[in-house]
């Protein structure tokens, strides 16, 4: 572009216009002429005091937004800032124009098509609608000439914000408590991605976050970009304008630059299954062991997403820490956390030595070893309690144990054993996670009993009980004597539970009634005592 031409846009990016216009026609003329002369569109970002915040050039056929993070938002459920830009070829308003309405939370979209002599035509609008008709989500405002346009767009804009306020009918939400919208992209049967979002919402209530609702999306192909469509994105992000969401969970393991292409359409935050679970774990860990694994698979899942972090990372930095001039802070980051995994590392192993070390003296003392295992929240904490009479913590939600915790038991006929409650196992468990948790999961090496504690009051405990036996066998575990349980019988029909049991070799108990642990105990003390007796045999 020409001197001229480029101190001319700067002149509008300096410009303010009446508030309650969408644009003035003066600035409207100054648009529409430059266009013209330089064959391209141009756009302006114009806030709720009539300031010019930003200005686009594009080619013949569009603008591009840039990213808006760096502009402050209104504070309402719109952005508060509005765009404004010229059409050369006399075309409507495009697809392009309504995402980007919708993906960006605009106050309103505008157009000002230019005629053939470079001068504007008319003004076209369209803004989003908090309920849709006839399965739009927006409004177009009928076309006028600029001088004639209503004064009254920050009127619009109120009662625009007032109704989605109405339409959200959102309950107050405890303070700083995260309103999520869950998302599962599945290419497999509806039925089949709706249990596994089940259990994601189960992970999401255990986490403390309000489910608002939950999408399934079934496509032939995933998107490799998005993971899912455009225009169910674009109708999720208007879900969370009204429902007031802030969180994005996605049911799917995202590749870094999925949660990239999905954030440049959206300020709200998005996470997948995996960081949540992480999140959880992070939570919950008691043990100085427990933290350090939940630190070590946090930075690890962090590491290669460290590009999609803010602008700031890319800023030239030296210094104390640095390699000197020309390392960017992103290099720095990963330096550091490098460093970091290495630190986590030596401090594992060091736990872990301490660790043999007490099983060792375990062994000293010939004492046999039940460990607890299966799918999280099936119980075992609970059983764990109600055997030896303790007070390990106990809650009805998943993941309420990581930290492994040992007991003792003493059968009837004064048999003593050893009865260790483990991390709950559960589908789609991040390699990360499993690999730091290997050296605690070790312990089940030492056992002389695995038992299998099945929660057969869940609809899915078929499909929990080949979870957990693949993990068992991802463990090495094949050779160790594996005793299943049926626990939260008292929440079942007992006809459902004899049934059951006729097609297994398992036991049926439940957790909080002792009075149901006889067949169990009695079963337990035969096969541990078989197992600790060719250890004696063979020692």
């Amino acid at each position: 572009m020409k001197t001229g031409q480029l101190k001319r846009l700067e002149r509008l990016g300096k410009r303010r216009v009446d508030p309650d216009l969408i644009i003035s026609a003066e600035t409207a003329r100054e648009m529409a002429e430059l266009s013209a002369e330089i064959k391209r569109q141009i756009g302006l970002l114009l806030d709720r005091a009539g300031q010019v915040e930003t200005v686009i050039v594009g080619d013949h056929k569009k603008i591009v937004i840039p990213a808006l993070s760096q502009i402050r938002s209104a504070g309402g459920r719109l952005k508060g800032l509005r765009c404004v830009h010229t059409h050369l070829a006399g075309e409507d308003l495009s697809e392009d124009d309504l995402m980007d309405l919708l993906f960006l939370r605009l106050d309103l979209m505008a157009m000002i098509k230019v005629g053939d002599s470079g001068l504007p035509e008319k003004l076209y609008a369209v803004h989003l609608i908090p309920v849709p008709v006839a399965g739009k989500s927006w409004h177009f405002l009928p076309p006028v000439v600029l001088s004639r346009q209503p004064a009254n767009f920050l009127e619009l804009i109120g009662a625009l914000e007032d109704e989605f306020s109405r339409a959200a009918a959102v309950r107050k939400s405890e303070a700083g408590k995260d309103r999520a919208i869950l998302i599962s992209v599945t290419t497999q049967a509806k039925s089949v991605a709706r249990e596994s979002m089940d259990e994601l919402e189960e992970l999401v209530r255990s986490d403390d976050v309000e489910v608002l609702e939950t999408i399934i999306q079934r496509r032939d192909k995933i998107n490799p970009r998005l993971i899912i469509g455009k225009g169910k994105l674009a109708e999720i992000i208007l879900t969370s304008l009204k429902r007031n969401a802030n969180l994005l969970i996605f049911d799917q393991e995202l590749n870094p630059s999925q949660v990239r292409s999905i954030t440049d359409h959206t300020e709200l935050r998005v996470i997948d299954r995996t960081q949540l679970i992480l999140d959880i774990f992070a939570k919950r860990a008691l043990s100085r062991e427990g933290r350090l694994q939940i630190e070590m698979a946090q930075l690890k899942y962090l590491l290669p997403r460290l590009g999609q972090r803010d602008d700031a990372l890319s800023r030239l930095t030296g210094g104390i820490g640095g390699r000197g001039p020309g390392e960017t802070r992103l290099e720095i980051d990963r330096r550091r956390i490098n460093d970091r995994l290495s630190k986590l590392d030596k401090r594992l192993k060091q736990v872990g030595l301490e660790r043999h070390q007490r099983r060792s003296r375990r062994r000293k003392k010939e004492l046999p070893v039940i460990s607890l295992v299966g799918y999280t929240n099936a119980g075992k904490s609970t059983l764990l309690n109600s055997l030896t009479k303790s007070h390990i913590y106990a809650e009805d939600k998943l993941f309420a144990t990581l930290d492994p915790t040992s007991r003792r038991l003493r059968f009837p006929e004064d048999v003593e054993v050893i009865v260790t409650d483990t991390v709950g196992f559960i589908r789609h468990l991040p390699d990360e996670l499993l690999k730091a948790f290997k050296a605690t999961l070790e312990e089940l090496h030492e056992a002389d009993l695995l038992v299998h504690v099945v929660d057969i009051s869940n609809p899915r405990f078929v499909e929990q009980i080949r979870v957990v036996e693949e993990v068992l066998e991802e463990l090495d575990l094949a050779d160790i004597t594996v005793m299943q349980v049926y626990n939260k019988i008292d929440r079942v029909d007992p006809v459902f539970v004899q049934e059951q049991l006729q097609r297994s070799d398992a036991v049926a108990i439940s957790a909080i009634n002792p009075a149901t642990f006889a067949p169990f105990l009695e079963k337990a003390k035969k096969l541990v005592l078989k197992k600790w007796n060719g250890h004696q045999d063979v020692a």
